[in-house]
């Protein structure tokens, strides 16, 4: 049965042998450029605080079946600070130690930065000095002086969290390499239709504290991480030509440096 068409791929429910339900990513040429790094995490956390890879055939995945009920319903019925200490735990899990080495296919931090610096780079060209200048110098920081480097899910938001018969659990990942902070920045800025909630102060200090105690990072780099994530993310929207998610990345992104300041 087709549950989902989204952008990287379409998601069929299956039925496996034994009557066990399972997932099938059927990749579209946009979800196959990051397959092999989604696959080299999968792989390396051996469905420990993610799903686990079941096997693949040419450009479909099998997965294991993660549930119905995403962390953004959890939000919806039990509150936004609740979601918040569910996102925390299996960003814990996803940082516990693994009896396996991981794999090479993974992206490095920096290429995914690559947007942004490249927008900074135009702006400067055109003499403007903006968020995205500040964004690219924190960027450029945080990837200087890594803390902890390891494999990282890299899309980690209220939609990729999933309750199920295992429990909570991370889906989709992109599979990066680098600091886990940024795979606490990506949080501040979902949900996506929850402006009331991403532009709070309040919300934006006490997950910024979250995180912080769980990766055992300071408050000030979680909050960098965040900003950078956000005008990357913004980044990528301008070059899509969508100047209205653009802009709401930025915005968040603006709420988050006051926190900071």
């Amino acid at each position: 049965m087709l549950i989902a068409d989204t952008v990287p791929s379409l998601i069929w429910k299956v039925t496996l042998g034994d009557g066990r339900p399972a997932i099938v990513r059927d990749l579209k040429p946009r979800g196959l450029e990051d397959a092999a790094s989604s696959m080299a995490f999968l792989a390396w956390r051996r469905g420990e605080g993610a799903i686990r890879l079941l096997g693949r055939d040419g450009h479909r995945m099998l997965l294991e079946y993660a549930g119905e009920r995403h962390l953004v319903d959890d939000l919806d019925e039990h509150g936004d600070r609740a979601a918040a200490e569910i996102a925390a735990e299996v960003l814990a899990r996803l940082g516990t130690p693994s009896h396996h080495p991981f794999t090479t296919g993974l992206q490095p931090l920096r290429e995914r930065f690559v947007g942004l610096f490249r927008k900074a780079g135009a702006e400067r060209a055109d003499g403007t000095n903006n968020l995205y200048a500040e964004a690219a110098a924190l960027a450029e920081r945080l990837l200087a002086n890594p803390r902890d480097v390891r494999p990282l899910h890299g899309d980690l938001h209220h939609e990729n969290i999933m309750h199920g018969p295992r429990g909570w659990l991370a889906i989709d990942p992109i599979g990066l390499l680098g600091d886990p902070g940024f795979d606490a920045a990506n949080l501040f800025y979902n949900p996506l239709e929850r402006d009331d909630l991403c532009l709070d102060p309040e919300r934006i200090a006490f997950m910024a504290e979250l995180f912080a105690r769980t990766l055992g990072q300071d408050v000030p780099t979680i909050l960098d991480h965040a900003i950078a994530y956000g005008c990357l993310s913004a980044a990528w929207h301008a070059e899509d030509g969508n100047r209205v998610d653009e802009q709401r990345e930025l915005s968040v992104a603006a709420a988050i440096r006051a926190v900071r300041r």
